[in-house]
This record gives structure tokens, sequence and C-alpha cells, in this order.
């Protein structure tokens, strides 16, 4: 296929989406490469936790796994509240929830040989 080919074909389907939204994403995204990042999400998606119980679910020091949250709450994909001098953490929402079951998903499917679904 030819450059040619793909610029027809991108045009006739669907647009590119806009670009400060690939770039949040793409930000996003490799937030989710480090795997302690990838576990401190995957505890907060159904539950509040303040720094020192990521730190000991996850078995990272407490001043890297808030360095770790300072980067994803950047990245919009935690939240935190406080309750007096403790900051709690969850995930942003339900999107942040499915993405993160998702890729976990997805990873298992590659790990096992299970077949691909919708």
């Amino acid at each position: 296929m030819c450059a040619r080919d793909n610029d027809a074909s991108a045009s006739a389907g669907q647009q590119l989406p806009a670009e400060d939204l690939v770039e949040a994403a793409g930000t996003a995204l490799r937030m989710l490469t480090d795997p302690t990042r990838l576990r401190i999400v995957w505890l907060l998606r159904e539950t509040e936790m303040d720094v020192a119980g990521l730190a000991t679910a996850t078995g990272a020091a407490r001043p890297a796994v808030s360095q770790h949250l300072a980067k994803l709450r950047l990245a919009g994909l935690v939240r935190t509240r406080r309750e007096g001098r403790r900051a709690v953490y969850t995930a942003r929402g339900g999107h942040v929830q499915r993405l993160i079951e998702e890729v976990l998903s997805a990873a298992e499917h590659h790990l096992t040989g299970a077949p691909d679904h919708d």
C-alpha cells in the first residue's frame, strides 16, 4: 500500500483525533508503561488509598510512590482529596478504570494464548 492509498482511506473513513487529544492520550499511556504506576492505578480503580497503603501494597518505597502519584495526577489518571493532613488517592473515573482493566486483560490473553474477544 502506498502513501496515497493511506491518505485516501483516512479521508474516506474517519478523521484523525485532534493533535492535543492525541498528545494527552499519549502522555497518559506513557505514564502507564511503568509497572509500579500500573500497579498503583490498578489498586486505585475501586478504592481510595493513601501513600503508605500504596507503598505497602506495591512493595515500593514511600518517596517513590509519592513521585509516581504526582506524575499520575499530572497526566489526569488519579485524583486526590484531603482528609486532614492525609491525602487519599483514587483512579480518575470509569474511563481510567476500564483502561487499566482492558490493558491487563489484553496482556493476560497475550500471555496465556486465550482468544481475543470484543
